[in-house]
């Protein structure tokens, strides 16, 4: 079974990803790991989309079931039917955003109030990241993710509200004896 996990930044599909990958002993990728070129400072090069696709395509095709975490949308029209499962992920914004402020705290430490360049990036992301809810920001929103799901080829499990990792893996494993 190919499972895609996706909802704004900090929603939990890289966690819940995780989670199921493990009770499935299914291999995990994570969009960003294509999506961004790797650097000294991370998240701040996007890698070529025609490479980004090519590269995630070679490694999901060696294998039979998989999980993808993390946004597809404007990746292109094949990733439309690409999935066996597509699990939509959405908790309150001010979670959320205590979520993506804690993780950002975690990952760079005082760094992103005391130096300067570390402070700018995190404002940045935290603005784009604020206008997931109200579709103010440029790229992924919730009107974008509900208009992408609405033309995916396969079931969708919705999960919404501040559910437990191991509720959403009961959720998940529940949908896949539908299918």
């Amino acid at each position: 079974m190919k499972i895609h996990i996706m909802g704004a930044s900090c929603a939990g599909s890289t966690t819940l990803g995780t989670a199921l990958a493990r009770q499935l002993h299914y291999p995990l990728f994570d969009s960003d790991k294509y999506f961004w070129e790797t650097t000294e400072k991370p998240f701040t090069v996007k890698r070529d989309p025609e490479l980004r696709n090519a590269m995630i395509l070679h490694d999901t095709g060696k294998q039979p079931d998989w999980i993808l975490s993390g946004s597809m949308v404007s990746w292109g029209t094949e990733w439309l039917s690409m999935f066996d499962l597509v699990v939509f992920l959405y908790i309150p914004h001010h979670i959320r955003m205590q979520r993506l402020h804690n993780r950002e705290l975690e990952r760079y430490g005082d760094a992103i109030f005391t130096d300067p360049e570390r402070a700018a990036n995190y404002q940045v992301f935290i603005k784009w990241a604020t206008g997931y809810d109200d579709n103010t920001t440029k790229g992924r929103t919730l009107q974008v993710h509900e208009n992408w799901l609405s033309q995916v080829n396969s079931p969708i499990l919705e999960i919404r509200g501040d559910t437990t990792v191991q509720q959403r893996v009961e959720l998940v494993l529940e949908k896949m004896k539908e299918l």
